[in-house]
């Protein structure tokens, strides 16, 4: 994918992401095309006797300015399918509705109080969730997964199909399922007030939050309620007397067993802010929301975890072989920036940190005005997590064995999760190579969401500013470098950056080891989580990039440092 940036004489120059801006395109072609055009493209000579690229023209897809588009060129330049085979639909259609055969040798659920916790514009709900707390102060979990195993059978089409995407991939205001409606958003989905197949984890905690027995075994259950975020953390800290406030209060209670229990195995954890863009049907930005990340996403992530930590425990204790959800651990290199900033900020680190010091760290830092912006800069240094068959643990949630089961209908490596645990997997199913797949689709998958996501953003910047080009928006200074800063609109989540060129105030030279830009003559000072003002010069939707005028800065002593 690229887009038409300038014409010659002769032909077309188009830019492409892929390639970067210092990397112009020729477009042999004949048709007439616009400046900002959006177009498919054939490299047919990477470097012809003129040290030039030369590609021919596929496709139109039409301008940069129309926003119903956006996603339609993410997923053509990330070779992501949208429509389903024939084949595939006609092997789900068989699938109308479930059959009384169907629930034989299962347990039934439908007397047990499930729900479900989902975003609000959700439509496959895989997981629900049930809970009892005994007299003894006992915690007895049920994580019930939707059983897609039972209608996605190996080599069939659908299986090839999921095979192939891997993953869903979501967008604003539109999904890419891995799986055809039927199923992604009928049968699989775990739909209040209808029978729905499960394989259920049935854990059981003491009254500390420590595991000491559980089932896996295939159900049936039917969701008592299907509640949004939203609604659920409204419960929990509503004075009302409803009959799901005491269920809610009690899974708040074992997640915060949970989450301690995490922790004291050296865990960090972090609670970032999301956002959710709305869209009209046009696919232009309406209003973009900040998500919080409340208890009622942390009791979820919480009870989510720990199924998936006993599903991948049970079934290397069974000696099978399994795609284990494996995070490196990151080496001190990784991390120097980001301990050389805590330090700049007044945290004293060992030279060799571990993971308990850093917990400490955090600790600290929630008293200060840096533990969100240290939160996403530690993430930043850590590697990615990946799918592999060889288990060497997961660092970020310092665990020995961990998979993914608990999202089979938009995740492939859940569902063949689901057949290894009832020995329903064909034996000679590539194993690895299906890990590597996954682990590359999923990276995929996630730099398309963000390319969209930040365009829808600049859209709606775009359009805020030029109704009213008085305005002024808040931000925070993320990152400081030695020709400049970075900062993030905290009302869009959008990072912009100011060149110290364009800093006229002064003369600013980078100190690093105070992590800051210094004025030389009048001592102004830009550091880290630095409260600023800023307005926009340029927004460029072909290159998502942005550039920015400070208009104001927060007061600011010559060296910051926190005291505790």
């Amino acid at each position: 994918m690229g887009f038409i940036q300038y014409k010659t004489k002769n032909h077309f120059v188009a830019y492409v992401p892929m390639l970067g801006q210092d990397w112009p395109v020729r477009v042999k072609t004949d048709q007439n095309l616009n400046i900002a055009d959006r177009v498919k493209l054939k490299i047919t000579d990477w470097e012809n006797e003129n040290g030039n690229t030369v590609s021919e023209l596929e496709k139109v897809l039409g301008s940069i300015n129309d926003a119903s588009l956006d996603i339609t060129a993410a997923l053509e330049e990330y070779n992501i399918k949208q429509e389903f085979d024939p084949k595939t639909l006609e092997e789900a259609s068989f699938f109308k509705s479930i059959p009384k055969d169907d629930l034989k040798n299962r347990v039934d659920l439908t007397n047990t109080t499930c729900i479900t916790i989902d975003p609000q514009t959700a439509k496959d709900f895989d997981d629900a969730l049930s809970l009892e707390k005994d007299n003894e102060g006992n915690f007895h979990l049920g994580v019930h997964i939707a059983d897609v195993a039972h209608y996605v059978k190996p080599n069939t089409a659908l299986d090839l199909e999921a095979a192939y995407r891997c993953n869903s991939v979501y967008f604003p205001g539109k999904a890419i399922p891995m799986l055809p409606d039927i199923l992604s958003s009928n049968l699989c989905s775990l739909r209040p007030d209808e029978i729905r197949l499960c394989i259920s984890v049935f854990m059981n905690f003491d009254k500390e939050g420590t595991l000491y027995n559980y089932k896996v075994a295939r159900t049936f259950i039917k969701s008592k309620r299907r509640f949004t975020y939203e609604e659920a953390f409204a419960l929990i800290n509503s004075s009302e007397k409803e009959p799901l406030k005491e269920l809610l209060g009690q899974m708040v209670e074992l997640c915060l067993l949970l989450k301690k229990k995490r922790f004291d195995r050296g865990s960090i954890d972090f609670a970032l802010n999301d956002t959710s863009i709305q869209v009209d049907e046009n696919g232009n930005p309406i209003k973009i929301r900040i998500v919080e990340y409340d208890i009622s996403h942390q009791l979820v992530e919480e009870f989510m975890l720990k199924a998936n930590e006993v599903v991948a425990s049970h079934l290397n204790n069974q000696k099978k072989m399994l795609i284990y959800r494996i995070h490196e651990e990151p080496s001190v290199d990784n991390f120097q920036d980001f301990y050389d900033l805590c330090r700049s900020l007044g945290f004293k680190l060992p030279s060799s940190p571990t993971n308990h010091d850093i917990q400490k760290l955090f600790l600290e830092a929630k008293t200060s005005p840096y533990s969100n912006l240290l939160s996403i800069n530690f993430i930043r240094s850590m590697k990615l997590a990946h799918y592999s068959l060889d288990n060497i643990g997961h660092f970020g949630l310092a665990l020995e064995h961990y998979c993914h089961f608990t999202s089979p209908i938009r995740r492939y490596t859940d569902l063949i999760i689901q057949r290894l645990l009832f020995d329903e997997e064909d034996k000679a199913v590539p194993l690895q190579k299906i890990a590597e797949k996954c682990s590359e689709k999923e990276r995929s998958s996630f730099k398309a969401e963000s390319s969209v996501v930040i365009l829808k953003k600049l859209r709606l910047l775009d359009k805020s500013y030029k109704n009213d080009p008085t305005l002024k928006y808040n931000a925070v200074i993320t990152r400081i470098k030695p020709f400049g800063f970075v900062f993030e609109l905290s009302d869009f989540l959008l990072e912009g950056f100011i060149h110290v060129a364009d800093l006229h105030e002064d003369f600013f030279i980078y100190e690093p080891e105070l992590n800051r830009l210094r004025g030389t003559y009048n001592d102004k000072i830009y550091a880290f989580a630095d409260k600023i003002q800023v307005e926009p010069l340029i927004i460029n939707l072909m290159f998502l990039e942005t550039k920015w005028r400070l208009v104001t800065t927060q007061k600011k002593k010559k060296k910051q440092k926190f005291s505790r």
